[in-house]
């Protein structure tokens, strides 16, 4: 038979475990001034973000060239009653907005990944947002060139 040994005090300096739970016996709280723990690097995403940028840079770059061509719908207008401006319009849009749309997802993409949350996913909607911005360009441009009705 053992007898238990008698409890000893903490040596000083040393401040006793909380308790698991709360509301325990010395429980402490977390403390409050501590700064929040950061969130880690995701490589993974940081790495295919950074490629799906640069396949929306071409996609930007071969939408404006392909909307440069959008001059070609005043071509019939020597027969036909064109708008021009609407044309023009089109024109301008054509080579202008795949551009914006492609700054915006860089900037917006940028953002996340600084804030180390997933991006991804950002280029994707970019490179949606690239196309609908030229397929806009092509209904303006369209609707400065009526139908030539034969």
């Amino acid at each position: 038979m053992t007898t238990p040994e008698p409890e000893q005090p903490a040596p000083a300096g040393t401040a006793p475990a909380p308790p698991l739970y709360p509301g325990g016996p010395a429980y402490s709280a977390p403390d409050e001034d501590a700064p929040p723990a950061k969130r880690p690097v995701k490589v993974l995403d940081v790495v295919i973000t950074i490629v799906l940028l640069v396949a929306d840079g071409v996609l930007a770059g071969l939408a404006s060239v392909t909307g440069m061509f959008l001059v070609m719908a005043s071509d019939p207008c020597g027969n036909l009653t064109c708008d021009g401006s609407l044309i023009a319009i089109g024109w301008m849009m054509g080579m202008i907005l795949p551009w914006v749309a492609f700054a915006i997802t860089v900037v917006v993409a940028v953002i996340l990944m600084v804030k180390r949350r997933l991006a991804f996913w950002v280029p994707l909607a970019g490179a949606v947002l690239i196309v609908l911005s030229l397929l806009l360009a092509f209904v303006v441009t369209a609707a400065g060139v009526p139908s030539s009705g034969a």
